[in-house]
């Protein structure tokens, strides 16, 4: 599917880190403002799996690049910041 385990996970890092900012900036405010929570319902679905997909690469790539401790702690707190996954991609990720 992918050429390494770590392209997997920069693609995954963009991926979940726009699934995250669609939530934050356009369903959330759909459903509290708009009464609207299907949007919400089916990005969340999405985002739950790419955040999954994430982890476990995060994991996976640990293992094959033997990242530290230390990377993989911050790897898997960027999927909790908002704009955190294209910080790791960037000071991260590109370095191996």
């Amino acid at each position: 599917m992918f050429k390494s385990k770590l392209a997997g996970l920069r693609t995954l890092a963009w991926l979940e880190g726009i699934s995250f900012l669609l939530i934050l900036c356009v369903t959330m405010p759909l459903k509290y403002f708009y009464a609207m929570p299907a949007p919400n319902l089916v990005i969340g679905m999405i985002h739950g799996v790419l955040f999954l997909a994430y982890c476990v690469y995060v994991i996976l790539v640990r293992y094959e690049k033997k990242w530290n401790i230390s990377v993989t702690c911050w790897a898997l707190i960027a999927s909790l910041l908002p704009f955190g996954t294209f910080v790791a991609d960037a000071r991260l990720f590109r370095k191996y």
